[in-house]
């Protein structure tokens, strides 16, 4: 039996951010189409060396993206929304990009952008497929037949990689039309594109369809038997792949589709694989997802050799990382200022590759020809195991200690509203920001050199005061109601809060793409977390200091500092996430004491840690809920508490959301043209909401008409009592001159609303 290795998808965007940086110089005007093609040419040639040197056999193309991958398939299919005035087919670049970012029609008008939501359970945001009535679909540019040729053209021999038919109707949004309407028109032009790779010469594709770890419908299961009996006659051999679960009641149904390969997760369902030997036909070739695709911690080799030859002698096996490597920092090897101890625990895409290599050498030719690599295993696997820095009685001893009162506010919404109403003193429809303004290329710059060493902190804090300052000036300028301090000592949300809390590392230059040219580097929780000093207080005391409206605390909530963090797995999820709300908990009431009279709890990923199979989904929230409050519940009634939440669907969870008990929630409605509330007005959600009339991840301008009407919208749903004014998200990464004129046309919004409500009152 022989044993090979794969590699189901690596990070597009290059070891130092190449393609972030390549996006954003074409969308200023700097560099041109072909400057913008050459430059991602250059990284997918770069990848595929990269990988074949490492030992991969099976390389990935059509993986690489300019912007998202779900994006490329809507345009190779045809289905651009009438708006941006395609016809079918015919999209190019500039349509492209439109659909990611928004832009203006011919006669001026704004053209907003596609949904933006997370890709299942990742913080991988992808552009949500349109399907209306009556619409043609016709296969646009290939593109992954085009992959194909460049890497054979350069000596690759690749697997293509496509999002499977299925996952993509499924994530698709019908206006007026249920996307499945459309299957037999989406399977012949899948069948076609099928045929020009076999026509190209690819002899494997690999079709991804992680939609089969979820909670199948009817319409799902018969979708997926029409698609691959159909597929499977269409050219190529088909490598079915599915990820970030387990098939569960799936598995006998996914082994028994006429494709020639299965790819199943092993780390975040180990024990399907016996399951799995049990039911596929020998004709059937396994792909076993045997290293984390989306963590970063070094596997475990001699553990998964002991477990994996005794398969290996029974059939050829593909190993593989159990999902594409976007997910996880190009290469550890880069970081030369990470700790030593907590470096050796670690692996980025580079380094897993290796490990799959280094598996397969040791299945095919025995662990002797591999002792260097598994002796290096096992050291870091002892070491971490037992590291002193890894657990701290005083944290554990804290969390035995946690009582029910800590989770409960002191008085009911209603009479919370009452007093705070009191000490606020804000108009209707009260205005503010979510609390990001925008990073200029002079605070990126000033921090870069503070970070070298080239400039002194006290220039540096005088340099911030200063950005402070001009921020709280121009929001009251502008006329907003309550404030931020613009968050411009801080990196990313997560980061910020993470560097100064106890059990985290952080890296230089381990970067995952977030969505397009967005890159986050996610701290790495690898211990027992607590808090040594106030983080943000002083921040929060200097602006409040400049200005007698009221200034929000900013604060990144205990779940989503969880799930925008590469976690630790040697324990419960939710055991590491109580202990950040501690820690959290001890930052709200030491804002509290300070005189802040707002203090916003940003859970903006609580909704996207929700288990992909529905009977997991309460003990989660549960867990996730009781965070919160545990968080936010220790400060008195007039302390008004504030959460965000972005891009995600609420409906089945408002329970949920209702049970966090805080007093005002933002969440993103501007692309969505306000649906997501009839949700919360069917529930009878009682507390305040800010949903969001201004879509900052794009760079288009709204003007004071759009946002009027989605006010007018909102309050088909909700009270206006109950409605607050703001952007959908931080505008961290928007520009001052796109932000100034969307804020004022949002105050002049908001006013033109309250004068029509005096009006009719």
């Amino acid at each position: 039996m022989t044993v090979t290795t794969a590699t189901l998808g690596f990070p597009r965007i290059g070891p130092r951010r190449e393609l972030k940086f390549a996006l954003e110089r074409h969308w200023s005007g700097k560099s041109d189409e072909t400057e913008l093609l050459e430059a991602a040419a250059g990284l997918k040639s770069a990848a595929w060396a990269r990988q074949r040197a490492l030992g991969a056999d099976w390389l990935p193309s059509g993986d690489f993206s300019l912007y998202d991958h779900v994006l490329d398939m809507s345009l190779m299919l045809g289905a651009v929304p009438q708006r941006y005035g395609a016809q079918p087919g015919t999209a190019d670049l500039a349509t492209y990009f439109a659909m990611a970012r928004g832009t203006k029609g011919t006669g001026g008008e704004s053209l907003t952008a596609c949904e933006m939501t997370k890709w299942f359970d990742t913080n991988y945001h992808f552009l949500v497929p349109e399907l209306h009535a009556g619409q043609k679909l016709a296969l646009g540019r290939l593109t992954i037949v085009d992959a194909w040729r460049e890497a054979k053209a350069q000596g690759f021999e690749t697997r293509p990689v496509i999002v499977g038919p299925v996952t993509w109707l499924s994530l698709a949004k019908g206006q007026d039309v249920d996307p499945f309407d459309y299957l037999d028109e989406v399977l012949g032009l899948y069948s076609v594109i099928l045929g020009h790779l076999r026509e190209a010469g690819a002899e494997w594709v690999q079709i991804d369809e992680p939609i089969l770890v979820t909670d199948l419908s009817d319409q799902q299961r018969s979708a997926l038997t029409r698609a691959y009996a159909r597929l499977s006659r269409s050219g190529p051999k088909l490598m079915l792949t599915t990820y970030f679960g387990g098939l569960g009641d799936n598995l006998s149904f996914a082994a028994s589709l006429p494709v020639a390969g299965l790819h199943i997760d092993c780390v975040r369902a180990p024990e399907q694989l016996d399951r799995l030997l049990k039911v596929a036909p020998k004709s059937l070739l396994l792909s076993l997802g045997v290293v984390d695709g989306r963590n970063i911690w070094r596997a475990d080799l001699e553990a998964l050799l002991d477990r994996l030859e005794p398969v290996a002698a029974l059939r050829d096996l593909v190993l593989a990382p159990s999902c594409s490597l976007l997910h996880v920092p190009v290469d550890l090897d880069l970081e030369r200022k990470l700790d030593g101890e907590v470096k050796q625990w670690l692996a980025f895409a580079v380094q897993k590759i290796a490990e799959l290599t280094t598996l397969k050498v040791a299945l095919n030719h025995g662990g002797d020809s591999v002792r260097e690599e598994l002796a290096a295993s096992a050291k870091a696997v002892a070491s971490r195991k037992h590291s002193p820095r890894i657990h701290d009685p005083k944290v554990a001893e804290r969390v035995r200690a946690v009582t029910d009162d800590m989770r409960r506010r002191k008085s009911g919404h209603a009479e919370r509203s009452r007093v705070q109403a009191d000490a606020l003193d804000l108009p209707l429809f009260p205005t503010t920001t979510i609390g990001s303004f925008p990073q200029t290329e002079a605070i990126r710059k000033a921090r870069a050199a503070h970070n070298r060493g080239d400039m002194c902190a006290s220039t540096y804090d005088a340099f911030l005061r200063a950005e402070t300052e001009r921020a709280i000036r121009w929001q009251e300028a502008a006329g907003l109601d309550m404030l931020v301090h613009g968050e411009f000592e801080r990196n990313d949300m997560v980061q910020y809060f993470g560097e100064q809390l106890s059990g985290f590392a952080f890296t230089t230059t381990g970067w995952v793409q977030s969505y397009g040219s967005r890159c986050v580097r996610p701290p790495i929780l690898f211990g027992d977390v607590s808090r040594p000093a106030p983080m943000t207080v002083e921040w929060w005391r200097y602006a409040q200091s400049l200005t007698e409206k009221p200034v929000k605390g900013m604060l990144t909530g205990p779940v989503t500092i969880l799930n925008w963090s590469f976690v630790r797995d040697d324990q419960p999820r939710e055991d590491s996430c109580r202990q950040i709300a501690l820690a959290i908990r001890d930052e709200v009431q030491d804002l509290e004491e300070a005189g802040c009279r707002a203090i916003q709890i940003d859970e903006a990923a609580l909704r996207e840690g929700l288990p992909l199979r529905r009977a997991d989904w309460q003990p989660y929230l549960d867990w996730a809920v009781d965070c919160f409050r545990l968080a936010a519940s220790g400060v008195e009634d007039a302390t008004q508490i504030h959460t965000h939440m972005c891009y995600s669907e609420f409906n089945d969870i408002l329970a949920d959301i209702g049970a966090m008990d805080a007093d005002v929630i933002s969440i993103e409605t501007a692309r969505s043209q306000m649906e997501l509330l009839e949700g919360f007005a069917r529930y009878e959600y009682p507390a305040a909401i800010g949903p969001g009339v201004y879509d900052i991840h794009t760079p288009r301008v709204p003007d004071e008409a759009e946002m009027v009407n989605l006010i007018r919208l909102a309050q088909l749903h909700l009270s206006p009592k109950q409605l607050w004014v703001n952007p959908d998200c931080g505008l961290k990464t928007r520009k001052w001159e796109e932000v100034k004129p969307s804020i004022n046309a949002m105050v002049a919004a908001a006013q033109t609303l309250r004068a029509e409500h005096m009006a009719e009152a």
